[in-house]
């Protein structure tokens, strides 16, 4: 019964990965020829590209993606900066967590180490090769957001183009002004949530995965029933050879048919591996592949038609719908780029590499399924000034796939390493997979680097933008968190702190809110210098986000006593689908509970704190850093840590939102001399 339940919730998840998962892939057939300049070309040139796409799509979807990548998750999360995230814990190169209040040195263990590959001992040892590795995370993350700006505007406006061929009076512009409104609406909805928009949209790409290999058979046998010979490598060879540096060029067209495809591995998080895989090997992978194979059987019979490649081989008893089909579909498509988005940059957050922006959790069973309202929106603007920059599908058709190329070799990449590392893959299989896929997609990035005059330069710029911001944003945290641990107050002398004659100890409890766990923040001895008192009760205090929906009320708090009288350290975990409320007597009774608890009923009484409790009394301090930039500070501080200052101040707070009352809130300010 068990069993027969998780099947089913798989095949559920399964139909909703193709609203999410796969859009930007499967809506592929509308642009990839179109976007091909092609001069002349007879059947062999046909059989050759279609011979490319249907083997790239094997080996980088099937093989890479669909059943080696998936497995190289981070408790369910997947994409570049997921396989960052693994290795670290399995190095112990230290992974800081901005909700979880650990300290760059607390480090996240792998459970499956046993001892470490020399390899691994090479990353802990070299700062440089550290910083490679996090470099390489951080520019695949970007460059995935950053051509997959493009995914929406080259789907939806091929779709659109559809109606011009019979309205030929239907203009250019109103073609860019319906495709700008319905990403408008498109992105609106994102507020609904992963589930509601998926459940919405999968109906939509159902059809279209169903119809177009129908389209497609019909094609193949109508027009070239002999297609199915192009599946030999044998025509790629040939058409190489004829073509040359032709041929070379013509690649950075020929690799749309699988851009879309990180995405495959990116949108992990909202759904699980069983379920993309049943999707892809058994829906998506079939139906492109003989899409791909019916419209090469059409054009083979009318050779110049791929300036529209896709509208012309539909039959026309089925235009109409099929238009409809495609325009939804495409609408669709550009949901995989907005989810994937939504999930690395929630993984960023999480793991501090990015400034903090609202991520709210749309689903109380799946962790993955996020929404961040500055990422939607930015993403719409950027979307929408991709249209009014290029106008058609096919001139975006000239920009696009430029950087996906580079993810799809950093993800070899770390994969390759995932498998030195972590899985401890024979070294002949390692040397086929990286030799295999490494060549394959450096050959495509040097053909799609052709493309950087023509409009490729936009993504990859936008990608060079968000890595600078991500790198910014690192380097400052680090420089805070290391003047905090370098000025941070031993535990072992915290009484001496507190036995100062001038310090008074006032009636109340006091929260300190501090990201150390080794010792006490260095924000405890500002405060005390200047204030010259301390609650009776001080609890230093923690907030570790957990992997997990939520937490048990017994294990939400765990509290210490420390050597000092009346000092407490208290770690408060909260899950993804937790509602954090530091307000109100409930959360005051669970800590004084916490404390009868760990101090004994004696000291209860000596301190006579506990069910008395004036809420009045309550004060949560929490600390907040500023740089100042000295005059002997390097060339390098005096412009990465204003920036970093800028950012800090426009994002949102380090601590969600606990609903602490303005009265009882108190920020202690500390200047960082650099």
């Amino acid at each position: 019964m068990v069993a027969e339940s998780s099947r089913w919730r798989t095949l559920v998840l399964a139909y909703k990965t193709l609203g999410v998962v796969f859009g930007g892939l499967v809506t592929s057939p509308l642009y990839v020829y179109p976007s091909m300049p092609l001069v002349s070309p007879t059947t062999d040139d046909y059989l050759g590209i279609c011979s490319i796409m249907v083997w790239t799509l094997t080996l980088i979807g099937v093989v890479k993606y669909a059943s080696i990548a998936l497995r190289a998750d981070d408790q369910g999360e997947g994409g570049t900066f997921a396989l960052y995230s693994l290795l670290c814990k399995n190095m112990n190169l230290g992974i800081r967590f901005s909700k979880s209040g650990a300290a760059a040195s607390n480090v996240v263990p792998y459970e499956g180490t046993i001892k470490q590959s020399r390899l691994a001992k090479f990353f802990q040892k070299s700062v440089i090769a550290t910083r490679v590795l996090l470099f390489i995370a951080m520019l695949g993350m970007c460059m995935m957001i950053g051509d997959g700006i493009l995914t929406p505007a080259i789907s939806v406006l091929s779709a659109i183009e559809g109606i011009r061929a019979p309205f030929p009076k239907f203009k250019q512009s109103m073609v860019e002004a319906v495709s700008a409104a319905i990403l408008i609406v498109l992105f609106l909805l994102q507020r609904f949530g992963t589930s509601k928009v998926s459940f919405l949209f999968s109906p939509i790409m159902a059809t279209w995965t169903l119809t177009t290999p129908l389209i497609g058979i019909y094609n193949i046998v109508h027009f070239y029933p002999a297609i199915f010979k192009s599946l030999s490598p044998h025509y790629i060879v040939t058409f190489f050879l004829r073509n040359g540096s032709h041929g070379w060029r013509l690649l950075g067209s020929i690799v749309l048919c699988i851009t879309g495809s990180e995405a495959l591995f990116a949108d992990l998080g909202h759904f699980n591996k069983q379920s993309i895989q049943a999707a892809f090997m058994f829906a998506i992978y079939p139906s492109l592949a003989l899409t791909y194979v019916g419209q090469t059987a059409y054009l083979i019979k009318h050779p110049n038609d791929f300036t529209d490649g896709f509208y012309k081989f539909i039959p026309k008893p089925v235009y109409w719908p099929m238009f409809i089909v495609s325009t939804l579909a495409a609408i669709v498509a550009s949901q995989s780029l907005i989810s994937a988005a939504f999930s690395v940059v929630k993984q960023s957050v999480v793991l501090d590499y990015f400034p903090r922006v609202k991520v709210v959790h749309t689903s109380p069973k799946k962790e993955g399924m996020v929404y961040s309202p500055e990422v939607n929106y930015t993403l719409m603007v950027l979307c929408l000034a991709i249209i009014l920059i290029f106008g058609n599908g096919q001139q975006i058709g000239n920009a696009f796939g430029v950087v996906v190329c580079m993810v799809m070799v950093i993800t070899t990449t770390l994969l390759t390493l995932v498998m030195i590392i972590i899985w401890r893959t024979p070294a002949i299989l390692i040397a086929l997979f990286f030799m295999t896929f490494f060549t394959m997609e450096s050959v495509y990035v040097s053909a799609v680097l052709t493309k950087l005059p023509q409009g490729g330069w936009i993504p990859f710029a936008i990608s060079l933008i968000l890595a600078f911001i991500m790198f910014g944003w690192y380097y400052g945290r680090q420089r805070k968190l290391e003047f905090e641990l370098r000025n941070k107050v031993d535990t072992s002398k915290l009484g001496d702190l507190l036995s100062d004659p001038s310090v008074h100890r006032v009636p109340g409890i006091c929260f300190f809110y501090t990201s150390i766990q080794d010792g006490i923040t260095p924000f405890l001895g500002h405060y005390i210098k200047n204030t010259k008192s301390l609650q009776e009760i001080t609890i230093f205090t923690t907030l570790r986000y957990l992997m997990v929906p939520k937490v048990e009320p017994q294990d939400r708090l765990h509290i210490t006593e420390l050597g000092a009288p009346g000092t407490y350290r208290c770690v408060i975990q909260y899950g993804y689908a937790d509602n954090l409320d530091l307000k109100g007597d409930e959360f005051v009774r669970q800590v004084t509970a916490g404390l009868q608890r760990c101090s004994g009923e004696q000291d209860l009484e000596d301190q006579k704190w506990g069910q008395d409790v004036d809420i009045t009394d309550i004060v949560h301090v929490r600390g907040k850093t500023r740089f100042y930039v000295g005059k002997n500070a390097g060339w390098f501080d005096r412009y990465m840590l204003p920036f970093y200052e800028a950012m800090h101040k426009n994002c949102t707070s380090g601590l969600p939102e606990l609903g602490i009352p303005m009265s009882q809130l108190i920020e202690v300010g500390m200047l960082y001399e650099v």
